[in-house]
């Protein structure tokens, strides 16, 4: 079977149990965007209440039972609490509150296709994709116990060495680097469990254990960040930001007092192997903190930093990490489905005496069916990395380069189906690379795509 072919399959294949997921949740009394004339939403101690068909059902915050559930991001990252989500959701009569929300692409990538032979060119059929369900509910008065689990198919929708992404590198397969590719993630992506306590309705403490796990380190990982929610391909900076998302070992601790959280965590440091389909030996060798600030309910900043010991197989070495960003959402018109989101990403990694700095500009408009988004960046990368030789006798280049990207896409809304919504969608990716790497992949070379793309719909929360 030609391999485009088996991964257009494969993902096909994707969309049926997560129809089905719809259409009992749809019946289970979920909160959705097309049944808002009758549900709604009240806040009472920073608790969400859900109307659901007569049933009155509390969620909140995965770690805090006194913060909106909008908050909820990758790990224990912080969102604004005015991001819009899309999930499933349903209450048992026991007393737990289990959600589930997911992204399956199906799409056709093109990278470099302006430039024939040049560096990274490549076209293929694939399906980047991810599933996560949690589950909650209080114990006693003032606890909250969570678990979350997350897998992805990519190691059979995208294949073992990834998906084509111009200028992309920093993972390994088979002894060699990955370069002008992104790795596929693991099947096993999340499996964490959390404990909260709430001192009164300020103040809370938690504990977050994962195998694997995210510890705190880095702004909301880029699959959850509602920002880059349209756009299929990883963030050129993912190794200098928020890499650490799928960790085989975590575990934070973390105390919130108003607007301001606190958090450190100790966790693995090396990067999981190229066996996606197992478990890593955890080894809690490096270390973590965040302080994250949502000073109103637009606004979510983080600053972090990390020492990650040998994160990488290829390149032996600690690394030190620090990052900073500031997320942004309102919604527009006083209508749900009508809104703005942004983000703006620093991560710089230290090593062998040297600091390399990537940036992070990103944004998308929701206009109702309509969805329109962008994303910039600014990577500093050796040559090196790229796999780039620099004489005959086969020298690799430690020198620095620079790379520009700046994507524009824009997508519709084609069907909305027992709370499941499937859209269609395009983006271009121009890529301003310096004049040294301009050598290898062109001046400007473009890389394009057209997708469809299944999720939840839209929960409503007024």
């Amino acid at each position: 079977m030609n391999t485009n072919n088996k991964y257009g399959t494969l993902s096909i294949a994707l969309l049926w149990p997560a129809l089905a997921w719809g259409q009992h949740n749809h019946e289970g009394h979920q909160v959705t965007e097309h049944q808002s004339e009758k549900s709604t939403v009240k806040a009472d101690s920073g608790s969400m209440h859900h109307n659901h068909g007569g049933m009155a059902m509390t969620m909140s915050h995965l770690y805090s039972r006194n913060l909106p559930m909008n908050r909820n991001a990758s790990g224990t990252a912080w969102h604004p609490d005015q991001t819009p989500m899309y999930m499933y959701m349903k209450h048992s009569k026991s007393g737990w509150m289990t959600m589930a929300h997911y992204s399956v692409f199906l799409r056709h990538t093109n990278q470099n296709f302006t430039n024939p032979g040049g560096k990274g060119r490549e076209q293929r059929v694939d399906a980047p994709n991810w599933f996560m369900g949690m589950a909650q509910r209080n114990v006693g008065k003032r606890g909250l116990l969570v678990f979350k689990a997350m897998i992805s198919l990519d190691p059979f929708t995208v294949g073992k060495a990834g998906y084509p992404l111009l200028f992309q590198s920093g993972e390994s397969y088979r002894g060699q680097p990955l370069i002008d590719r992104q790795h596929q993630h693991d099947l096993f992506s999340e499996l964490s469990v959390g404990y909260s306590y709430a001192f009164s309705p300020k103040a809370d403490a938690f504990l977050y254990v994962g195998f694997p796990g995210e510890p705190a380190l880095g702004p909301p990982a880029f699959m959850h960040r509602i920002s880059s929610f349209n756009n299929p391909d990883s963030p050129l900076g993912h190794h200098w930001t928020d890499a650490t998302h799928i960790t085989f070992g975590v575990a934070t601790a973390g105390v919130r007092y108003g607007m301001v959280k606190l958090e450190v965590s100790s966790f693995t440091g090396r990067e999981p192997d190229e066996k996606r389909l197992g478990f890593d030996t955890p080894r809690f060798d490096s270390y973590s903190y965040r302080v994250s600030v949502n000073p109103t309910s637009s606004l979510a900043f983080q600053f972090s930093q990390g020492l990650l010991r040998n994160p990488e197989v290829l390149h032996p070495g600690d690394v030190r990490r620090t990052t900073a960003s500031v997320l942004h959402s309102v919604s527009l018109s006083g209508s749900p489905d009508h809104y703005v989101t942004s983000a703006v990403v620093w991560g710089r990694n230290g090593h062998d005496g040297e600091n390399e700095n990537a940036y992070l500009a990103e944004t998308s408009l929701q206009w109702g069916r309509l969805a329109v988004y962008g994303r910039y960046e600014n990577v500093t990368k050796s040559a090196e990395e790229l796999g780039i030789i620099n004489d005959e006798a086969g020298t690799t280049n430690d020198r620095p380069t620079n790379v520009d990207n700046v994507t524009l896409g824009l997508n519709y809304r084609l069907v909305r189906y027992r709370s499941t919504d499937l859209v269609a969608g395009t983006q271009l990716t121009a890529g301003m690379p310096d004049q040294f790497l301009q050598r290898y992949y062109g001046k400007t070379p473009l890389s394009g795509q057209i997708y469809v793309r299944l999720t939840p719909s839209l929960i409503r929360t007024r």
